[in-house]
This record gives structure tokens, sequence and C-alpha cells, in this order.
């Protein structure tokens, strides 16, 4: 396995029992107590995936991740928001703002763990495969979410988009309406 996790959580309590279980399943971590202590480190050696807090005392968790997914050097690395609120505007908008999952406090670590194997495997596929041929004619462009008919674009929503590279993920196979919602928006649908 060997991904590297970055885990940006204030209470030191909470950020060594995340990094516990996280060498106990297998995953390398570093802990950070504050957005600028990642910011500083993030340029020179990139995570696989970050977990994130947003209630930091530098920086709100939320703004740290539209930052993040703003930035070229940085928006592809996935994100989960870990943290006590719970409300679901809070998590509409960590989703809107580019966040991959969103989990609340208090977290089954099994559950965590779960979500981060999830995630990473929605990734590394979607990295793996940047433009795909489905036909001579029809292509995906999974950089750019963007679809070609007969070398024309094709207008999508992300949503549609995603839908899509869902089903290439493995051809002929028929999905459930809720693992196609499981793959969209994971346990939020």
């Amino acid at each position: 396995m060997n991904e590297m996790i970055y885990v940006v959580e204030d209470e030191t309590d909470i950020l060594e029992l995340i990094r516990i279980k996280l060498k106990a399943a297998g995953f390398k971590s570093r802990g950070f107590e504050t957005a600028v202590g990642l910011q500083q480190i993030i340029r020179t050696e990139a995570p696989d995936l970050i977990i994130l807090d947003l209630m930091l005392p530098d920086l709100d968790g939320m703004e740290f991740c539209r930052l993040l997914k703003s930035d070229p050097g940085t928006e592809k690395i996935p994100i989960l928001m870990l943290t006590a609120r719970a409300e679901i505007e809070d998590r509409v908008k960590g989703l809107e703002y580019g966040a991959d999952d969103y989990l609340t406090k208090p977290f089954d670590a099994s559950e965590l763990i779960a979500r981060l194997h999830a995630i990473l495997r929605r990734s590394s596929w979607e990295s793996s495969k940047n433009v795909l041929q489905i036909t001579p004619d029809f292509l995906l462009d999974f950089d750019r979410y963007e679809a070609y008919i007969n070398q024309k674009r094709v207008d999508l929503t992300l949503t549609e988009f995603k839908i899509l590279q869902l089903l290439t993920k493995r051809p002929g196979w028929v999905y459930k309406r809720g693992q196609i919602l499981d793959y969209l928006w994971g346990n939020d649908n």
C-alpha cells in the first residue's frame, strides 16, 4: 500500500489516534496541527490524500480546501473532511468546495479507513486513465471532464460525466442506483 496521508487536525489526541489507525491499516502518515504547517511542505512533498479538520486555529478548513482545489499544483489531491460540523449545510458546502468525502466526529475508525480506501481507488483509477476512447467516435477526457463525439465536445454536467466515468470502469456491468449514488457522493447521498 504505502500511500502517504496527511492529517490536518488541531486536537493532538485525535491527530495521534488517526495516525495510529492509519499505521495499523498500512498507510504512512504525517500530522499537522495547522493549515500553514501543511502549506509549507505540500509543494515539495505531496501526499496521496489529505484528511482535513474544518475548525483549525489559523485558517478555516473549508477555505483551505477551496485554496487547495483551486491551485493546479494541489487540485488533484483527494481530501476527506473530518469534522464535528454535522449540519447538512456544512456537508454540502464541503463537497462543493472540493472535498471528495465528508465524515463527522465522532467517527468509527473502520469507516474512516474504508472511506480512505474508496477515495484512493477512485482517484488512482481516474489518474491512471486520462483519456479513454470508447469507440472510434466516442472519447472521454478524464483530466478535463469532457466527452467528445465525432471530435465535437458534448456538454455534460459534472454528475453526468462522473456517471459515464463509472460505467467505463466495468463495461457491460449493471449498476444499482445506490451504487451510482455511492460513487458520486459517498454515503452522503
